[in-house]
């Protein structure tokens, strides 16, 4: 399969060099130009491309950079581009350490449906929370005890079984998370956030979850002088 991904951090690097272990053709972009993935690229044989290169590139295309990043993508990123493209989003806002104030989402708008919007195209939210080092070395076998499990939120059936295939080939358990209105139960402070649990675990934490964000995962109040 041909795969897009757009951002190259934590999380893009390491969907980069296991998708291309994985025998997939990878086309990775940054903000900063392909110039400057020619270390990543020559790791694994993915090419580095541009952005809207990237966008153009395959039958997924993963969006994996800072919340507060995604309004500066061209905002014809995906002019043209097929609807049978299944875009991903594996962001997370975090409004205290690195993204500011996001008025929708800090008024009840689940992340990932705000992304969605933005990009003007529909999400899967998928690989979102794990930390990227698990994500590379803790895949196991089909079947193996302690598995872990991945949650997987869309809308679109189809679309999310490509990337619940994905989950799969890297070594986890996709676990169907329901519609993108219910992503919110996988975002950060969150049960399944960060946990490493079996799909029995993550079935459970997602039910567990509280639509009302924990104060650390909001924006700070600002108070006059």
């Amino acid at each position: 399969m041909n795969i897009g991904i757009i951002g190259a951090g934590h999380i893009g690097g390491t969907l980069t060099r296991r998708l291309s272990t994985l025998a997939h053709k990878v086309f990775v972009a940054n903000s900063r130009g392909p110039e400057t993935l020619t270390s990543l690229a020559s790791e694994n044989g993915a090419t580095a491309v541009t952005v809207k290169e990237a966008a153009r590139s395959g039958e997924v295309v993963i969006v994996t950079i800072p919340e507060n990043r995604i309004p500066s993508l061209p905002s014809d990123l995906f002019a043209g581009v097929p609807a049978s493209v299944v875009v991903v989003d594996t962001g997370n806002y975090y409004p205290q350490q690195r993204d500011g104030r996001i008025a929708p989402i800090e008024n009840g708008m689940p992340e990932s449906h705000w992304v969605e919007v933005q990009l003007g195209r529909p999400v899967i939210k998928a690989f979102n929370n794990i930390y990227a080092q698990h994500l590379l070395e803790n895949g196991k076998p089909a079947g193996a005890s302690g598995r872990i499990a991945l949650p997987v939120a869309g809308d679109d059936e189809g679309a999310k079984s490509v990337v619940l295939e994905l989950v799969d080939e890297f070594g986890f358990d996709g676990v169907d998370a329901g519609g993108l209105d219910e992503s919110w139960r996988q975002q950060p402070g969150t049960p399944v956030y960060t946990t490493d649990l079996d799909a029995k675990g993550v079935r459970r934490a997602l039910s567990e979850a509280n639509s009302e964000r924990k104060p650390e995962w909001r924006a700070k109040v600002k108070r006059a002088g």
